[in-house]
């Protein structure tokens, strides 16, 4: 067991070193690109009208930190729509961009998964709205919108990428190291065996770990695809219902409770369905 703990470590350190020097530059961009485009999407998103959820799941799907809980705030105080508020909830992928540019993930692979979450954000937010109606309480909760999450951005965008770095690493390398201690035990063929014939069970497990308000559960999630344990469904599923703080902060700050694990609920089903069918096709 000694063996198998030293061997993982070793592994884990050997393989997470590059990864989080590539995880910094990564963060680095992502905050100039926010600093330099965040407040004109947002903006952008406020004026869409009923173009709302097109405008939603393409700012969701940009690097930005804290954006679903901006879109959170901006539906508690009914400036965005209900299928606004979901197709950045669906289109955000919270850590996995970052995580997979550092681990050296195929462009066509992220380009595809990005696309599949734009497009059933689109999609799912359309049809919100067109059942729900578009228009809901105008300006309701109008003060809400100023309770921002923050998250540490405002200290300029190195120290702001090398906090991101410091927090996504170390779930990174405690998330490496169980999983190379559970292959040295198990083996990979015995661990993905049982992760991987679950069609049905794993994007619904999936769906339940992208409910977590925390990186965590993307990191999580993606590291288990890129090495081969769980299937697309499964990612797909659980980076769907993933998003990052927004939920959190939308029962903290809309105080329809009811509403509240309404979308939380057509959230999960939207993204368990989506995994599902997933498993199928691909």
């Amino acid at each position: 067991m000694l063996h198998a703990v030293e061997h993982a470590a070793a592994h884990t350190i050997k393989d997470s070193l590059f990864v989080i020097l590539i995880l910094f530059l990564t963060y680095l961009a992502m905050e100039y690109l926010e600093h330099s485009a965040g407040g004109k999407i947002q903006l952008l998103m406020r004026r869409a009208g009923r173009l709302g959820p097109v405008v939603g799941a393409l700012a969701g799907v940009v690097p930005q930190c804290g954006f679903s809980a901006a879109a959170s705030n901006l539906y508690a105080g009914r400036i965005v729509t209900m299928g606004t508020l979901l197709a950045v909830y669906l289109s955000t992928s919270d850590e996995m961009l970052p995580v997979m540019i550092s681990a050296h993930a195929p462009v066509g692979m992220i380009g595809g998964i990005l696309l599949v979450k734009v497009l059933v954000g689109m999609t799912a937010g359309l049809l919100i709205d067109l059942l729900c109606g578009k228009r809901q309480e105008e300006h309701a909760h109008i003060h809400e919108i100023c309770e921002q999450e923050h998250c540490g951005c405002e200290k300029g965008i190195f120290r702001s990428a090398l906090s991101h770095t410091l927090q996504v690493g170390i779930f990174l390398l405690l998330i490496s190291f169980v999983l190379n201690l559970v292959l040295e035990i198990l083996g990979e063929d015995v661990l993905a065996g049982f992760l991987l014939n679950r069609p049905i069970v794993g994007p619904l497990v999936a769906g339940l770990v992208g409910f977590i308000p925390n990186c965590a559960a993307s990191v999580a999630i993606t590291e288990l695809y890129l090495e081969g344990l769980i299937g697309v469904g499964s990612l797909l599923s659980g980076l769907l219902v993933g998003a990052g703080v927004g939920l959190l902060v939308l029962f903290r700050v809309n105080h329809k409770r009811s509403e509240n694990c309404k979308i939380a609920g057509i959230l999960y089903a939207v993204g368990v369905l989506v995994g599902i069918t997933a498993e199928f096709v691909f």
